[in-house]
């Protein structure tokens, strides 16, 4: 090759990879400032609009068809009774239906089935909490012997949600702000903002209600009560 080939092509080489680079700047400008990361959390207080319990009939017999067939049939009186309370079909679920035998254990001995345990569990989802504690107590006269929760839940926790994040943010800016007017600087720009949202209802205990079936005095009680939701945001600011 030619010395002044090879120069005029080394040239264009440097050209290229200079342009390649100002390119990539100009696409992805460098933080020149200072930066600043910050937490926040901004809460806020509802009501729950819902209560989820589970609720279920437990029968036994010697023989399997028998348990199977009792607990049909004090289950479909319990299907009956949620109905007639008005609870909608697209909020009762079957969760769980199970057969399993029961045994008689003794020191040396081959375990002997003594007979069959039947049990069918449903969840059921009330829109009026008010009323809910009411539903339970019909549904143990119908023959529910197996009831779990409350689970006391915001069916659209979404408003509630972007009004923590408002909150969040707010803090989040008036800190920046802050520190920077500590340190001689202003805020330029939110760099990044990363969020986590905190919202999970756990149940409620409720007490069961088999052995007070015939307890006509006694009735049962759910209070709706507030849940927090919350939202937590981290931000990195840039300061100049």
């Amino acid at each position: 090759m030619k010395p002044i080939l090879a120069a005029t092509l080394m040239a264009g080489l440097a050209m290229t990879a200079s342009s390649a680079a100002l390119a990539q700047a100009a696409a992805a400008p460098a933080n020149s400032g200072t930066r600043l990361e910050l937490q926040a959390r901004g809460e806020t207080k509802v009501v729950p609009d819902m209560a989820v319990v589970s609720a279920g009939v437990v029968t036994q017999s010697v023989d399997a068809s028998t348990a199977m067939r009792d607990n049909a049939a004090r289950m479909a009186r319990v299907f009956g009774a949620l109905k007639a309370a008005g609870i909608a079909e697209k909020d009762i679920q079957t969760t769980s239906v199970s057969l399993s035998p029961q045994y008689r254990y003794a020191n040396n001995e081959a375990p002997v089935i003594t007979g069959y345990q039947a049990s069918n569990t449903v969840s059921v989802r009330f829109r009026d909490i008010g009323k809910s504690g009411q539903v339970l107590d019909v549904l143990v006269k119908q023959g529910a012997n197996q009831i779990n929760g409350p689970s006391l839940v915001v069916e659209n926790p979404e408003a509630a949600q972007d009004k923590a994040r408002l909150e969040a943010l707010k803090t989040l800016q008036a800190r920046a702000a802050l520190y920077a007017k500590a340190s001689g600087l202003q805020v330029k720009r939110i760099v990044s903002i990363n969020e986590s949202v905190d919202y999970n209802p756990g149940p409620m205990p409720l007490m069961a209600r088999a052995a007070m079936a015939d307890m006509a005095e006694a009735k049962t009680s759910i209070s709706a009560g507030e849940q927090a939701i919350g939202v937590t945001l981290s931000a990195v600011f840039e300061l100049q």
